[in-house]
C-alpha cells in the first residue's frame, strides 16, 4: 500500500522526555517541568522562525535546530530561576544529542525494510545531530535516507518541509506513511496531503482543527499492523 514510512525523529523515535531524569539530577524537584517546558520552547522558537518569514527560499530568522535547542535551554533555566553553569550545559546538550530510542524503534523500522518498504526520518533537526542520535541508537542500517529541513531552511509545518520526502525518494504523496507522535506535526502532514499514523503514547485527545490522522495507536509497534 505504501513506498515509504517517513517518521518524525524526536518525541516519535527518540524520547526527548528522558531528558527529565538528568534534569532532576542537576535541579533537584524540577527535571519534569523543565523537560517539558524545553521541549515546548524549543517547537515555539521553531514556529516563529518560520511564521515570521516563511519565504519559499528559507527564513531569514533561521537558525540550526541545534542553536534553538541551547537557546530554549537556556531561557527555561531563566524562566525557572535555575543556574545553569557551561558545565551543566554541556551535559544537557550532550545527553540530547544522544537520546535514547523508544524500546520498539529499532525492531519496527527492521521489519519494515524486510517488508521491502522505503524509511526515512523527516525531522526538524540539523543534519550532524540526526546523524549522531541515528548512530547512537543503531538506526543506520535499517533507514534509507535522514531528511532535514536545513535544505529549505523551514520547519516544520511549514508545507515546504513535507515537500522534502518527494523530493527525496520517486514517490507521490498516497505512497506516503508519515508517522509522528506529536499531535501538530501529525494534523500538518495531513493538510499537506500524506496519510498520517499518529502515536499517541500518552491518550491525548487530538486537535480540535484539521483532520484526524487516518490511524492511531498507543506504540510505534502497531504501525506494523497497518501495512
Amino acid at each position: 500500500m505504501y513506498k515509504l514510512i517517513a517518521f518524525d525523529a524526536y518525541g516519535t523515535l527518540f524520547d526527548v522526555y528522558s531528558m527529565g531524569q538528568l534534569a532532576e539530577e542537576l535541579f533537584p524537584g524540577h527535571g519534569q517541568a523543565f523537560a517539558l517546558m524545553w521541549r515546548d520552547r524549543q517547537i515555539e522558537y521553531t514556529r516563529l522562525v518560520t511564521m515570521s518569514d516563511p519565504n519559499p527560499g528559507g527564513s531569514k530568522h533561521y537558525l540550526p535546530f541545534w542553536e534553538l535547542t541551547i537557546r530554549s535551554l537556556r531561557y527555561v533555566c531563566k524562566r525557572m530561576g535555575l543556574d545553569l553553569t557551561a558545565q551543566n550545559e554541556a551535559r544537557l546538550m550532550d545527553q540530547y544529542a544522544k537520546l535514547t530510542g523508544f524500546e520498539d524503534s529499532l525492531d519496527v523500522l527492521k521489519a519494515i525494510k524486510e517488508k521491502g518498504i522505503a524509511t526515512a526520518i523527516l525531522s526538524n533537526g540539523s543534519r550532524e545531530m540526526l546523524a549522531t542520535v541515528v548512530q547512537s541508537n543503531g538506526l543506520d542500517p535499517f533507514l534509507d535516507k535522514v531528511v532535514t529541513i536545513e535544505d529549505v531552511r523551514l520547519f516544520k509545518t511549514a508545507p515546504q518541509a513535507y515537500e522534502l520526502l518527494l523530493k527525496a525518494f520517486p514517490v507521490q504523496k498516497k505512497d506516503v506513511l508519515f508517522v509522528s507522535s506529536n499531535a501538530w506535526d501529525a494534523l500538518a502532514a495531513k493538510w499537506y496531503g500524506f496519510d498520517v499514523f499518529w502515536v499517541n503514547r500518552l491518550g491525548h485527545p487530538f486537535e480540535e482543527i484539521g483532520e484526524k490522522p487516518n490511524f492511531e495507536g498507543k506504540s510505534l509497534s502497531e504501525v506494523l499492523e497497518v501495512i
